[in-house]
């Protein structure tokens, strides 16, 4: 009789035990529960350094302050090695400029004069594309038009633009570089003709990005866990570049002047280093020694 008690208790025991568990594998997640993607993390921890990061308001500069200007326009091609940052599979840096634009987090710009934007429903078509496909219906035996919408691909997306502006600060007495706008390139080809054409897809002004930008991780390739920002990329100038136009009297691009024989790609390189060199040593022409 005792041992009949006793076995009761256990097996009475062993259900409840067994239960619970069951209980404890059913565990529904609610909207109260711990989000998902802070109980699965493919990291260490949690990177919070860069969301959190607060960008260095621009002192102020006067006008009368500014002795010497000159602006210069660059050409980012991100197929060099320097420049592979942008090209990064899990973060391309032409889905940040569209996830800023599309947010309405920055503007988006037809011009590089920043005076004339575009409406969210243009940006929406500009950055996407609606083609149509022919599908075959094996059930009606009719073939049917399709209208699919398709994202802009940031893989065709090689180049940028990027408009700024040298001057000297006659207050602190040395060259500074302040940058004004950012437009991605994208080349076209024209279905009659063959021919390819390259055209900035929009601008976006600087000044207004940077605290968007500086939310946005770069990849590191000797530190995955380094800290930095789009914005210190920009701001650090780590991206290699070429000059492309210098403000002048009949607005010439490099390729306007070197244009039509063999070397004129190698001259507009030379150009673009001339201008480089100018713009180093015009700092140190007004100090003697």
């Amino acid at each position: 009789m005792k041992n009949s008690k006793i076995f009761s208790l256990l097996f009475v025991s062993f259900i409840a035990s067994a239960m619970f568990a069951q209980k404890e594998d059913r565990t529904i997640i609610t909207e109260s529960s711990e989000p998902m993607e802070d109980i699965y993390i493919d990291d260490i921890v949690k990177r919070t350094l860069v969301e959190e990061n607060r960008i260095i308001e621009w002192s102020p500069i006067r006008e009368a302050d500014i002795g010497w200007e000159k602006r210069i326009w660059r050409v980012i091609d991100t197929r060099e090695k320097m420049n592979l940052v942008f090209r990064y599979p899990n973060a391309p840096f032409f889905e940040i400029l569209r996830e800023l634009a599309q947010n309405d987090d920055v503007t988006a710009f037809r011009d590089e004069f920043f005076k004339e934007p575009y409406g969210m429903d243009e940006l929406d078509k500009l950055v996407n594309r609606v083609d149509t496909v022919s599908t075959f219906d094996y059930d009606t035996y009719e073939e049917k038009i399709e209208i699919v919408r398709s994202e802009l691909n940031w893989e065709d997306v090689k180049q940028y633009r990027v408009k700024e502006i040298w001057f000297f600060d006659e207050e602190l007495s040395r060259m500074r570089v302040r940058i004004i706008g950012i437009a991605p390139l994208f080349t076209e080809t024209n279905e009659e003709s063959g021919l390819s054409f390259t055209r900035p897809l929009f601008w976006i002004y600087y000044p207004e990005a940077r605290e968007g930008l500086s939310k946005h991780r770069v990849f590191n390739e000797f530190n995955d866990i380094a800290p930095k920002s789009w914005y210190d990329y920009f701001e650090d100038r780590y991206f290699a570049s070429y000059i492309y136009k210098k403000s002048n009297a009949l607005d010439l691009r490099t390729e306007d002047i070197y244009n039509g024989y063999d070397r004129a790609g190698i001259d507009r390189l030379l150009e673009s280093e001339k201008i480089k060199n100018e713009l180093f040593n015009f700092e140190h022409d007004l100090w003697e020694y």
